[in-house]
């Protein structure tokens, strides 16, 4: 009865007796969930141009970061190697276009998905010969980012806002909704939708496959910016962020991997999870909650919803 006690009630008292504490824990994972949407918005522009998942995303995150603070480092005012990096991301997506997916036009999925394999490990060689495999740090307020934290009363104690992690959730929304917003609304975003369902049907009707790749690449290298900026004001820049990049794997299996909603919902799912298991949970199961969590959620999604919470239910008519 004890063990049953401390597995399923004691939990919930320490949520209660310490109220500030638990808020302090709701904001982390909602910074957390908030970035791992972030970094899923880029897989899912690249999974709705070319319906294949994009295993470079996580690579291009570290490589954006890489660019920018290598830059600075040079000697390029800040906001200048802002500008180059976006540039550089402008000048990879070109690159993706005209020497990989231009040549691989209607080919089957798996096909691109190794295509984008050998992207990563091609970005990971050709990064540390660039830079160089150690850590850096990000430059936070050279980019004019926030820096400190905020103490805020609440309930007989306190929770703390770090203003870095404030601006993450702020930039982010508003690049979340702005790409939402563009690929939804406009011409692009209709022809995007074309070319994912069907590439030869796309150009028969005159959309331009090529031009339509370019600027969901180079959206995804925009996206990979942001986070790379932000994870690493937080965490610093190496090469071991592609691996919180996967992330966006659960998150894109709970929300559906061609949705924007889907995107940021499972984020959230999943940043609130780990958080409030890790420090509740996670002595009872043994620590480390935070590295498996999302993928046993994303298994039993699997199991029982495989099409995620906004994805379309796929009937195949034989």
């Amino acid at each position: 009865m004890d063990l049953l006690y401390d597995i399923f009630a004691d939990p919930f008292v320490q949520m209660a007796g310490m109220p500030d504490f638990f808020v302090q824990v709701l904001w982390e994972g909602f910074v957390t969930g908030t970035l791992y949407a972030l970094i899923a918005l880029g897989f899912v522009l690249i999974f709705k141009a070319s319906g294949v998942f994009n295993f470079a995303q996580g690579i291009m995150v570290v490589f954006a970061a890489l660019t920018l603070v290598g830059l600075y480092q040079a000697g390029v005012p800040a906001l200048l190697a802002l500008v180059l990096s976006l540039g550089v991301m402008g000048t990879l997506a070109v690159s993706v276009e005209r020497l990989v997916l231009r040549h691989l036009v209607n080919q089957p999925d798996i096909i691109l998905f190794m295509a984008t394999i050998g992207l990563s490990y091609f970005l990971i060689g050709f990064g540390e010969f660039i830079f160089g495999g150690e850590t850096k740090s990000m430059i936070t307020s050279e980019l004019g980012l926030p820096t400190g934290s905020s103490v805020v009363d609440f309930a007989g104690g306190i929770v703390i806002f770090q203003h870095i992690d404030i601006a993450a959730v702020v930039i982010a929304g508003i690049l979340v909704t702005s790409l939402a917003l563009f690929f939804s609304k406009s011409r692009i975003g209709r022809a995007l939708r074309a070319v994912a369902d069907d590439h030869q049907a796309a150009l028969s009707v005159g959309i331009s496959l090529n031009q339509i790749w370019v600027i969901v690449w180079f959206a995804a290298g925009i996206v990979a910016l942001a986070t790379g900026i932000m994870w690493g004001a937080r965490s610093d820049v190496s090469f071991a962020l592609q691996i919180v990049a996967l992330k966006a794997l659960p998150v894109l299996i709970l929300g559906g991997f061609t949705s924007v909603p889907g995107a940021i919902v499972g984020g959230l799912i999943i940043g609130f999870g780990e958080k409030i298991f890790e420090v509740y949970w996670g002595g009872l199961l043994g620590g480390g909650v935070e590295g498996w969590f999302a993928y046993v959620i994303a298994l039993i999604f699997l199991l029982f919803r495989p099409q995620g919470l906004f994805g379309e239910k796929i009937i195949e008519r034989i």
